[in-house]
């Protein structure tokens, strides 16, 4: 990649990987802070030049790094086998969270098998990410470009306006603009900023890769919910499959049903598993996969399968605003308020912290409650 774009691999990255060949993940840490804070990625980041070149692969290598130190070794396994399994010959993998961009990118590089295409929405505004993609893969599948990534912010940032405005000029409607969204009009300058938006665009990307890959299947692990994509999705194990051959109809109530017992006996297992039961990290990536199945669910016109899925997420994991939230929403919007004060009040009992997160979520439901990239270390 350095000898790609005529520059250098900085020192700081050669010993980055020096001590990721230890394996002692002080040495890792230590070595990876001063590269998160010039990769100009995280708030607060300088952007250095030198970096760019080489900076997504630094990041998955990190990445990896981090989810291998967090996760029990076994539970890191059956999490990554449980997703590569899932996946037909071919299909085309799109990772959301730290845990499902990363563990099957490693076993995806070791399990001997035909490796799968990888990539992650995440990323795809950044071009330093679209540049890394056509490495990779530049023979498997067909890139977006810059112009793509150019024409997805023209896009969003066009419909953001129009909302933005639409908030200026009838401020007793209901808000257009989202939670997560930043948009500010300065001097006639537009401005958008903020998770949603960057997300938005990132959506807009994966649809165009899919558009210049008709030839190719999709499936995702989200990270905030990616609801453009839902009307032709359907479940696939623990993920989605997008663009569904089987066409908009192929949602059937068996096919709930077999999502919903997919997660049953998951949720059974991981519960009579001490190793997994005592893991924060199985257990919340489960829980918020299984969010993600009733968001699509609901999505699809199947409440009661979504309410039975977020509450297997929250049985995984009691503090998981994501499927509180979902749940609560759902309970409202089926005229059980009620219940949904109930659910509220006794989830703010136990995590008071979790209010404002709670709140955010019954009024957008696209905010994540995993992390969706990893942050550098304070």
């Amino acid at each position: 990649m350095a000898m790609q774009a005529g520059a250098e691999v900085p020192l700081e990255v050669e010993q980055f990987f020096d001590a990721l060949e230890s394996g002692h993940w002080p040495d890792i840490e230590a070595r990876w802070i001063p590269l998160a804070r010039q990769s100009g990625q995280y708030e607060k980041s300088t952007n250095s030049a030198p970096l760019n070149p080489v900076w997504s692969a630094v990041l998955d290598a990190y990445g990896v790094a981090e989810q291998v130190h967090e996760w029990p070794a076994q539970k890191l396994l059956d999490y990554g086998n449980a997703i590569l399994g899932s996946l037909r010959p071919g299909m085309v993998y799109v990772g959301g969270t730290d845990n499902g961009r990363w563990i099957p990118e490693l076993l995806n590089e070791t399990s001997g098998e035909e490796p799968h295409v990888i990539v992650t929405q995440n990323a795809m505004a950044d071009t330093r990410y679209l540049e890394y993609m056509n490495t990779l893969y530049g023979g498997k599948i067909a890139a977006i470009s810059e112009d793509d990534s150019k024409q997805a912010f023209a896009s969003y940032s066009a419909d953001a306006r129009k909302r933005f405005e639409h908030d200026q000029q009838f401020p007793e409607e209901p808000k257009q603009v989202r939670p997560n969204e930043t948009l500010k009009l300065t001097d006639g300058n537009f401005e958008v900023t903020g998770q949603g938006a960057v997300m938005a665009i990132n959506e807009n990307l994966l649809q165009a890769l899919m558009a210049k890959n008709p030839g190719l299947q999709f499936a995702i692990q989200e990270s905030i919910p990616l609801r453009g994509t839902y009307a032709d999705a359907v479940p696939l194990g623990p993920l989605m499959e997008l663009g569904s051959k089987d066409g908009p109809n192929s949602m059937t109530t068996e096919r709930a049903a077999q999502a919903i017992e997919y997660w049953q006996n998951r949720t059974e297992q991981l519960l009579a598993d001490p190793e997994a039961s005592a893991s924060s990290y199985a257990l919340k990536s489960y829980s918020h996969d299984i969010v993600s199945t009733g968001n699509l669910l609901a999505a699809r016109g199947f409440p009661s399968e979504a309410e039975r899925a977020y509450r297997l997420a929250n049985q995984l994991w009691a503090d998981n605003s994501e499927s509180i939230g979902a749940l609560a929403k759902m309970l409202t919007e089926t005229g059980r308020q009620a219940e949904a004060r109930q659910l509220i009040e006794t989830i703010v009992r136990q995590f008071p912290e979790r209010r404002a997160g709670i709140e955010a979520l019954l009024g957008d439901g696209d905010q994540p409650g995993t992390s969706t990239q990893t942050v550098p270390k304070p």
